[in-house]
């Protein structure tokens, strides 16, 4: 496993990060709220390495990062409800569930109806995400069942010889706590929030009410 430090040089890790992910492994990096296991989003050979370093089982959705709703909005279909949600209320605090385009059936896509995304409020994934041009996995790294750590040392120690999968480790530093992003499934008639996290769910009923 190679590493790369945010703070020495931004852009080597940055182009690093970019092979990987073009050659179908895993790279660890830093986001807006926990270190996680990055790869194509697209690529059943990336997903795989992602659900075995986690232990992760196979049926469990996975969600990923974009850039913006307009690459979003290639895989899976943004609905006003979206749209609004993502204009008025913090930018990275919201996992977006919506329909997928049923061209999709790779990667993240393979044997499920929905696209789970969200836009992070990062620099350093932003750039990411511009660089490689599509979505990235973006589960947190820690083993299943497990509690999230918030830097290198300690995601590499409680993942043990699995940690032999990530082909790349960028390290940001310690990331400080924060709360996980508040899930919506805008899939259906209605929208429905599957977990309350860093937007109440008031803030998310008052938005969508006040455009009605």
């Amino acid at each position: 496993m190679q590493t790369r430090s945010l703070t020495e040089n931004k852009d080597a890790a940055l182009s690093l990060s970019v092979d990987v992910l073009l050659s179908g492994g895993v790279v660890l990096i830093p986001t807006d709220t926990l270190y996680a296991l990055c790869g194509d989003a697209l690529s059943d050979e990336a997903v795989e390495k992602v659900r075995a370093i986690k232990g992760r089982d196979e049926r469990k959705p996975m969600h990923a990062l974009v850039e913006s709703l307009e690459m979003a909005g290639k895989y899976g279909v943004i609905t006003d409800a979206v749209e609004r949600l993502a204009r008025e209320l913090p930018l990275g605090k919201i996992t977006f569930v919506v329909r997928k385009h049923a061209l999709f059936e790779s990667g993240i896509f393979r044997g499920v109806e929905t696209f789970g995304f969200r836009i992070p409020d990062n620099e350093f994934c932003a750039a990411l995400l511009h660089a490689f041009g599509r979505p990235i996995t973006a589960t947190s790294a820690n083993k299943a069942g497990e509690e999230p750590q918030r830097s290198i040392a300690t995601i590499l120690e409680q993942l043990g010889d699995y940690a032999d999968g990530i082909a790349l480790a960028v390290n940001g530093g310690e990331l400080p706590p924060s709360a996980p992003s508040t899930v919506v499934d805008c899939s259906g008639s209605r929208p429905l929030i599957l977990r309350e996290g860093a937007v109440p769910a008031a803030d998310i009923w008052n938005t969508l009410r006040t455009e009605e």
